[in-house]
């Protein structure tokens, strides 16, 4: 049966009525959006290509900020190579931990599995300020409790925080401890969705636990150990409390623990110098972005070689 001009235009009508509404509903979410998420970016890209100190006038000065982060700062180098280098220290002992953990809390003789469950999670949730000044009480000179048992053993005490690898191992140690809780809880679901019929089947066939775990459980969930780690990649790279918290805003007495983001903190806050962080902060994007896209290129190779 046609509709009539009259109830085609009606129907017209309310269709239109219907669209206003749903984009008013979501208004507020673009509203915030925009000002809080676009137009800080748009702005950092603008002006990474001034000289300004917030206070003062803005100086167009093209591309020579990106000139000096190349080729006039050892500092920003610098904290680069301790970006990967306590990414390289935390990431894969985390992901490591993390899976075996996730595979014990799979067991069935394991009682209690809700509380152990509840109890890996609770390092993730706990105040990241917190976590960094017990740490940095572990790793303290004179009343460190690793120095205290050091004392204990006879052994002399070790400067963690003017120590160039000490100082990184404190904080890769602060990032296994705050992350290997919520990837063992994302492994943990991959494991569950393993139908148990496989591993009866490799029992059957005499398959042991450990081929089991390299031949089941790893290819079965790589796609989750794949988005980990692309996770702890771009997490690692935005690496910040815990430097900050343990060795200062300079990254200790030789920049240790500079970062990239403290060193974007330092310059935006400490020397405002606003247009060279910006700077730093699209350095920091087109690293990332490269990390990204070398995930993705590795993804579809790993895929196709199944």
């Amino acid at each position: 049966m046609m509709n009539t001009p009259g109830e085609s235009k009606l129907w017209h009508k309310q269709s239109f009525k219907d669209h206003v509404s749903a984009y008013l509903y979501l208004l507020p979410f673009f509203l915030i959006f925009g000002i809080f998420t676009l137009f800080p970016v748009f702005w950092s890209a603008y002006i990474s290509f001034f000289s300004w100190d917030v206070l003062g006038t803005k100086k167009y000065i093209g591309f020579q900020n990106y000139i000096w982060l190349f080729t006039d700062d050892p500092k920003f180098w610098k904290s680069v190579l301790n970006t990967f280098s306590i990414w390289l220290m935390s990431t894969l002992p985390n992901l490591f931990l993390a899976l075996v953990l996730a595979n014990i809390l799979n067991q069935r003789f394991i009682k209690g599995k809700k509380l152990f469950r509840l109890g890996v999670i609770i390092p993730n949730i706990t105040s990241l300020v917190a976590v960094a000044v017990i740490f940095g009480s572990f790793f303290g000179y004179n009343y460190g409790l690793i120095n205290y048992f050091l004392s204990e053993l006879g052994l002399d005490k070790y400067d963690w925080g003017a120590s160039y690898w000490g100082a990184q191992f404190a904080v890769a140690v602060m990032v296994i401890w705050r992350w290997t809780g919520y990837n063992a809880v994302i492994y943990l679901a991959a494991l569950q969705s393993i139908p148990a019929d496989l591993y009866e089947a490799a029992r059957i066939d005499g398959a042991s636990r450990t081929q089991q775990f390299f031949k089941i459980t790893i290819p079965m969930i790589r796609p989750m150990i794949i988005f980990t780690v692309i996770m702890s990649t771009i997490g690692g790279m935005q690496l910040f409390v815990e430097p900050l918290i343990f060795s200062g805003p300079t990254g200790g007495p030789e920049g240790q623990t500079l970062t990239m983001v403290l060193y974007l903190y330092t310059e935006a806050f400490t020397n405002n110098n606003y247009g060279y962080a910006s700077a730093i902060a699209w350095m920091l994007f087109l690293i990332i972005l490269l990390f990204s896209m070398f995930n993705n290129f590795l993804t579809k190779k790993i895929n196709s070689a199944q």
